[in-house]
Parts: C-alpha cells; structure tokens; sequence
C-alpha cells in the first residue's frame, strides 16, 4: 500500500478539492495524511457558529479534524502558519503571514513530514493557486520545494477544469439554478486550469456522500443551506463528482491518467 500526502492552505480546502480521492484511498488501504498550511484565521464565519470566547483558529481545527476523520485521513498536520487573508489585504504580509514565509523554511517543514511518512504521493495547488488567492500561490511553491527536497515520486497539482466549470455553470442557468451564485465570466478567465493542460482525471462519484459530509463539518465557513449543499445528488455529482489535477511531465488534454498511485 501507498501513502498520499495532500497539502492545503486553510481548513475546508481539503474537502472541496481532494475529499473524493483522500476517501478513495483510505478506503483502497492506502495511508492518507493531511497538511495544512495555516489556520484559516482570517476566513469569513458564519453567523453565530461560535461558542463565546472561542476563536475562529480553534474552531477551524476541530472541524479540519472532523473532516479529516471522514475522509479517512490517518494524521493531520497544521504547519502553524496563519491565514494570510485575501489578496491585496493587509493581512498579506502581516507576523507569521503563509503568505510572506520563506519558502524554503516552509518547504523544510513540509519535506519533514513527507520524509517521515516515505510519502509515494503529494497533492498541492497549481501555479496560480486556483483562483488567485496568496496561499493557495503559497501552497504551490512551497509543495514543488518540498517534494525536490523530500524526493517524492508522484507529484499532482489539485485544481479545477475551466472549461468543465464554465459548461456546467452556463448549464446550471439555463436550468435557472444557482441564478446570481458562483463565479462571474471575468473570474472564469482566471479560475482553474483549462482542460487541454491537465493530466489526471479522478471519478470520485462513489465518495460524493464523504465528501459533502466533509464540507458540512466546516460549519463556521459553509453555512448548512447554500445551493451546492442543497443540490439534488444528479446535480451535486456533476459538481463535484470529478477531481482533476497536472501531473508534470505527463502527456496533457487526454487521456487522462484516471489515478494518483499509477498502474
């Protein structure tokens, strides 16, 4: 059996972008662990999910490791930076900012955990982080550094299928779902990655129930009724039910490889 090592930058990202795969693999016996680069300090929060006095920090973690527990995760790790806010914010280069650390302490402290595990498989971001924001970038080169310094041997950049995205999108409106919701066809231009340059399409379709349980367990950040919580299974699935990622040096556009662990 393998292990899979999936690197993200704030709690509920592990769920939206890698929950199918992290579960498919603990449920194949191979060993996931999670990392996550900071502790989501400056996230938005739902209204009156917190118990008086307790931070958001604190209630971040205890639903990643919620979360992880349901995605079948084995060890979770905070590498204990904190949440650099969205771009252009002050936050950005604030004291211990994910942002604004050097990437090779960062790396170090990635490449460690890789190490200890002897990890066969690293999930981060692409080189834009997916849609922009500074640690998701982060995640990225600090990823690449780590895997260089660690030697891992399979290396996959989590995003999202641009094209996929906009036809499900321009679908979901003609059927008057999600109207107003979602990302603006400005935003598309930068959002993911387009289809002819990924390398690796992954059906998560039969862990889709892990997955949106994983998502509720964020409660202070996905509030119990958005639309893509309450979308019928058929619509949810199609969503989410694909988890597609850039291997380097793989053959791009298709075929897809369909897996992280190979043949």
């Amino acid at each position: 059996m393998a292990t899979l090592v999936t690197f993200h930058a704030h709690p509920d990202d592990e769920c939206i972008t890698c929950g199918g795969v992290m579960r498919a693999a603990a449920d194949a016996g191979h060993r996931v662990v999670l990392v996550i680069a900071t502790g989501g300090e400056h996230g938005e929060i739902v209204q009156d999910v917190l118990d008086p006095g307790e931070t958001l920090a604190h209630r971040r973690h205890l639903e990643t490791l919620a979360s992880a527990r349901i995605l079948g995760a084995a060890r979770t790790e905070f590498l204990g930076y904190v949440d650099s806010g969205m771009v252009g914010t002050e936050t950005n280069t604030g004291e211990g900012a994910f942002a604004a650390a050097d990437v090779e302490e960062a790396a170090g402290r990635l490449a460690a955990i890789l190490r200890e595990e002897d990890a066969d498989v690293l999930t981060h971001y692409d080189d834009h982080g997916g849609y922009g924001h500074p640690d998701h970038v982060q995640v990225h080169h600090v990823g690449q550094r780590a895997a260089e310094l660690a030697g891992t041997p399979r290396v996959y950049q989590a995003t999202t299928n641009r094209d996929e995205m906009r036809r499900l999108m321009a679908m979901a409106r003609q059927m008057g779902m999600g109207d107003g919701e979602g990302p603006s066809e400005l935003d598309m231009e930068t959002m993911g990655t387009p289809e002819s340059q990924l390398t690796t399409r992954v059906d998560v379709t039969p862990w889709l129930a892990a997955k949106r349980d994983a998502m509720r367990a964020h409660a202070s950040q996905i509030a119990p009724d958005p639309f893509f919580l309450a979308l019928p299974d058929e619509a949810f699935a199609a969503a989410f039910g694909t988890e597609w990622f850039l291997r380097a040096g793989e053959p791009a556009g298709g075929p897809f490889e369909t897996g992280l662990f190979g043949s």
